[in-house]
């Protein structure tokens, strides 16, 4: 399993987002699903994901992500406007599992509201992750 970043903020969800929790609102964070997803879900398949514009909400569906075992419900870590889409993952879907941390993240949005946010530390423990 891959090394959790630290200056990243992670929900009970499985996604992360690319800032700490105290430094979210009013910022643009790109958003992504953690190595714990991709190694419950296997080799990802297709991914279904919000459009730019599209207002998303913290705990709600904003899209999901297909894999060889299951199909799993992505959820916005943040409330905000969605003001990216990773259009590289719809070319190669492997990126989400190879590098969920890097080239596999899935959008971006502006900020108005964080949900609860975990340190990498508190998603490791919650998850059983050395």
């Amino acid at each position: 399993m891959a090394n959790l970043p630290s200056d990243f903020s992670y929900s009970e969800d499985h996604e992360w987002i690319n800032a700490t929790a105290d430094s979210v609102v009013g910022s643009t964070v790109r958003i992504g699903i953690t190595s714990v997803a991709t190694d419950r879900l296997g080799e990802v398949v297709f991914a279904e994901l919000p459009a730019v514009g599209d207002t998303v909400e913290h705990g709600e569906t904003c899209g999901e992500v297909e894999s060889t075992k299951s199909v799993s419900d992505l959820y916005s870590p943040v409330t905000g406007t969605v003001t990216a889409v990773n259009e590289g993952v719809h070319d190669d879907y492997a990126v989400i599992n190879n590098d969920p941390f890097g080239e596999g993240w899935l959008f971006e949005v502006e900020v108005t509201e964080a949900g609860e946010l975990m340190t990498a530390d508190e998603y490791a423990s919650a998850n059983g992750v050395d």
